[in-house]
């Protein structure tokens, strides 16, 4: 079973982190951040929300889960922006076209 150690070291790679450099994020030296990473020490909400600023996925290090919005893509992620940004009757008329785009086709079935 992989630790918050592992998963934090896990994410800092995936970023192209060093140590040093994470741990400058997070407000703390190397030897802390080296000590997270082998599960000497756990780290802090302060330093869990300085990294999860420059991308590092908190809940995942925490739990081991994902966090679901890591998985949107960019063209999602501007489509709901667009969304929250379009005002109720905006909205409405997107749910609309989408809930219309959404259902089945029936094969053979005559319209209208």
């Amino acid at each position: 079973m992989e630790t918050i150690g592992g998963r934090l070291k896990e994410e800092r790679v995936r970023l192209g982190m060093s140590q040093e450099q994470l741990g400058e994020v997070g407000g703390v030296k190397r030897l802390a951040q080296m000590r997270y990473e082998s599960d000497e020490r756990s780290p802090d909400a302060v330093y869990l929300a300085a990294i999860g600023g420059i991308g590092v996925d908190v809940l995942y290090v925490l739990t081991g889960n994902r966090t679901p919005a890591a998985t949107i893509t960019a063209e999602e992620r501007a489509l709901l922006d667009n969304y929250k940004h379009a005002g109720a009757e905006g909205q409405a008329a997107a749910r609309k076209v989408l809930d219309a785009l959404a259902q089945p086709k029936e094969m053979g079935k005559k319209v209208g």
